[in-house]
């Protein structure tokens, strides 16, 4: 079993994400392979970086970030759902990567992006530049919603098509295969 978190990055009122982020975590408990835990910066609510030492230290002054470097570092696999906010990623999840170095490393990451034309694709292309600065390997493999309010039916609930549910399983599987993999890189770091 691999010890899967899954970011979910808006915290704004009226934010989508969390019911995104709910509907992957169903699929990968389906899968068998996975541990499934969804941690929602709106719920989780880091503040801005506040941290005196820099986070390659782990000397970590407050509760919040003590807490936020526990569940990071005892993952073993992530898939971060994602909007897309004016060409790029919410400023929340860049703060909460930010906050932490080496509990990131050497673990395989799926990005779920939703947005509008563009799917929240531009996001994830600039997340998966920013988590490889962080010794994290994006998948290129992904799930991503463009015009995202078709996916919703008329009672407001998150309803994906079948492109969907098999992005969904690909993505999955290869989040196993790199994670077997990089249990070899990590073991020799």
């Amino acid at each position: 079993m691999y010890n899967l978190k899954i970011i979910s990055s808006t915290v704004r009122p009226g934010r989508k994400g969390p019911m995104i982020a709910a509907w992957i975590a169903e699929k990968a408990n389906q899968n068998g392979n996975f541990k499934v835990e969804v941690l929602d910066l709106g719920e989780i609510e880091l503040p801005m970086m506040n941290e005196s030492k820099h986070p390659s230290m782990k000397k970590y002054e407050h509760e919040h970030t003590k807490n936020w470097s526990a569940k990071i570092e005892e993952a073993d696999v992530f898939i971060f759902v994602t909007a897309e906010y004016d060409y790029n990623y919410p400023a929340p999840l860049r703060n909460a990567i930010e906050y932490l170095f080496s509990e990131w490393a050497y673990k395989a990451a799926g990005i779920v992006s939703y947005g509008g034309v563009s799917a929240g694709t531009r996001a994830a292309n600039s997340l998966k530049a920013d988590l490889a600065t962080m010794s994290i390997v994006p998948l290129s493999q992904g799930v991503n919603f463009p015009m995202f309010t078709q996916f919703l039916n008329d009672k407001n609930e998150f309803v994906p098509n079948e492109t969907s549910h098999k992005a969904t399983e690909t993505m999955l599987h290869e989040l196993i295969r790199w994670s077997k993999g990089l249990k070899v890189v990590k073991e020799n770091k």
